[in-house]
Formats: C-alpha cells, structure tokens, sequence
C-alpha cells in the first residue's frame, strides 16, 4: 500500500499596518519619552541603530500610543487591530491557494503579544464566514517559535486528516506591548527591534489537490525544549501589560545548541546540512541571526532573506519566519527536490524545526 504523500505548504499570505515609521522617527519618539529615565540618549540611539532596522510597522499611529496608560487599552487596541490584520492575511493566503474560506478545515492561530476570550480565531470564523464545522486550535505563548510551531503541528495533523485543508494564522503586535516606564536595556533593545504583522500558512493534507503552483511538503517536524532555559526570554506580566524578558545571552544559547539539534534531526532522515539548500530562519536580530549563521557552518548568502526582513521590517516574533518563508516562495528560487529547514526558537527555551522539500 503506497504511503499518503506529505501535508505541503500551499501558499502564504501577509499582511502588514498601514502606519509605516523610518527608524529614526520612532527613536527620536522614545528619546523624547525616556529623557528623564535614560540619561544617556546616545546610548539608546546605540541600541537602536545596532539592530540594524530600516524603519517598522505599526498596529496604532504613532500619536495614538501616549494614550495606551494600561494593559486593558492596549490590549482592546490589540484585539481591533489584529482581527484586520488576520482577516487580510488569511485572504491573501487562500487567493495565492486557489481556496476560499468554504474549503478550511482547520485554523489554528498563535500570538504572544495580546489577549482575547473568544479567541482571535473564533472572530475570524465569524468575519471570513468559515463553515461551522471548522476546527480551532488557538495557542498563546510559544513567542518567536510559534510560527514554526504553529505549522508544525497543523502539518501534523494534517497527516491524520489527510484531505483537509489548514490554515495557520500569525498575529503580533508588539508595539502594543511596550512599557513606556521599564527603563531596562531589554526593553531598550526591544523597542528598537519588535515590529507588527500577521502572516497566514495555507497546508493542504497528502491527498488534497489544489490548482495553485505546488509548494513544498513538510516532510517532518521537530522540537527540542532546553531544560532550565525559562529565564533565557519571556514575559513578566504586570499591571501595566507584557514586560519583556531577553537575556544578552540569547546569540550564546543560539550558537552552543541549535548545530547538533539540526545535525540530530537531519540525519534522524539520512540528510547532513549540505543537504539542505534553503534556509529559512527567524529574524531574532543582527547578533542572533549571526550565531544561526555560525553554528551551522552557512555563508552570508545563506541567510539573506532573513536578514533582508529584518532590515525592512523588523522582528515580527512568529510571523518572521513566515515572512521569509513567503518571499521565498514568491522569488522561486527553489526547484524539484529542493530541501529546506525552517527553523525558530522561542521562550522555553525551545527550538521549532521543519524539513521542508519541494
């Protein structure tokens, strides 16, 4: 009996605010805020201009946030702005499919920047008029993994429901989580590098055809988790909202673990790393995006995508690793049996992986 052929990725789709600010707009913005907290201005800009950032969107204008004094006015901020920014994403994904709404058979959805009960996924359900039967999977707190995380496990579930059709949705506004009185480097760098977007996954399981040019199969997945890593990166909730946790040691943790959890799940496939032609990784940072770089071996070349993405957008949590995941699939670069790893890492510490193969 033939084997069920791999969930594959259909397409992606993005969406991106409409309020659009240049870097040092937004640094002479929070210069003007923490005049009386940072009393070295120099060293914010420094900050700043270190994570290598051209300029990001924002959910609000920039105006708007002096008013968001609270975790309940941020957080109904978050719940308007993301249920737009979702519905154009998920659009935009079934359009680059060939679906419509009627053809989801599940929607799963990941966020760690803002809060809502009924979930995000069940408001779309209503605005995009998915069938009733549609099953929802909302999921908070993976972070910067949850993109990767998030199409892993629609893709394995996918391999149960093989005729079904997924769609993963990412949605992160991370302006909204700023805390104007936190004086700390983290959130410095922070607000200097976090931007906002939502990117949509189509997955189509093994036996479902489509009439959209074929993307690649999600072979396998894996994730690894780093015993007594909570305090790596996270958050700290408070009356004011989300408080960032990033340690400095991010680039050190990246660069001692993520070489042999990849050489263990290629080879777990008989592949090594010149195998793989594509890499699609997170946008974490100039440093982090260094460390990846290092502890794989890869040229700068390699990485481009990601850290194009970052220099125009910023770090989107987990819609980055989408992000560059869609600009490869519009550049078609990859050819037949072409393999590619997309990978994250988040709070946890945890490290998402998939094997991609067109």
């Amino acid at each position: 009996m033939a084997a069920t052929p791999h969930p594959r990725v259909a397409a992606v789709g993005r969406a991106l605010p409409r309020h659009w600010y240049d870097q040092e707009t937004l640094l002479a913005a929070l210069s003007a805020h923490w005049s009386s907290r940072h009393h070295n201005p120099d060293r914010l800009a420094e900050l700043h201009r270190a994570v290598q950032v051209k300029g990001r969107h924002l959910a609000l204008p920039l105006e708007a946030y002096p008013g968001l004094d609270g975790l309940g006015k941020a957080n109904d901020a978050w719940i308007a702005a993301a249920t737009d920014l979702g519905e154009a994403a998920v659009r935009d994904a079934l359009a680059r499919a060939g679906l419509g709404p009627a053809d989801v058979d599940q929607l799963w959805f990941v966020t760690t920047t803002g809060l809502a009960v009924p979930s995000l996924d069940a408001r779309l359900c209503n605005r995009l008029r998915l069938r009733r039967e549609v099953r929802r999977t909302p999921v908070f707190g993976l972070g910067c993994a949850a993109g990767a995380g998030g199409t892993a496990r629609a893709a394995d579930l996918l391999r149960a429901f093989p005729g079904e059709v997924a769609v993963m949705l990412s949605v992160e506004l991370c302006s909204l989580t700023l805390q104007r009185d936190d004086a700390s480097i983290a959130n410095a760098v922070s607000s200097g590098l976090f931007g906002d977007g939502a990117a949509a996954v189509v997955l189509l399981g093994g036996e479902r055809g489509t009439t959209a040019p074929r993307g690649p199969e999600v072979v396998a997945t894996r994730t690894v988790l780093y015993p007594d890593t909570e305090w790596v990166m996270g958050w700290e909730i408070v009356d004011g909202g989300f408080k960032v946790l990033l340690s400095g040691k991010v680039p050190e943790v990246v660069r001692g673990r993520v070489g042999p959890d990849v050489d263990a799940f290629l080879a777990a496939h008989g592949l090594a790393r010149s195998d793989v032609r594509h890499w699609v990784a997170h946008t974490g940072g100039p440093k982090v995006l260094t460390a990846f770089g290092e502890a794989l071996g890869l040229p700068e070349q390699a990485l481009a995508r990601s850290r194009r993405s970052l220099a125009e957008l910023g770090n989107l949590s987990s819609a980055s690793v989408l992000f560059v995941l869609g600009d490869l699939l519009d550049e078609g670069a990859a050819r037949p049996g072409d393999l590619g790893l997309l990978a994250a890492m988040g709070p946890g510490f945890a490290a998402e992986l998939l094997l991609l193969r067109w």
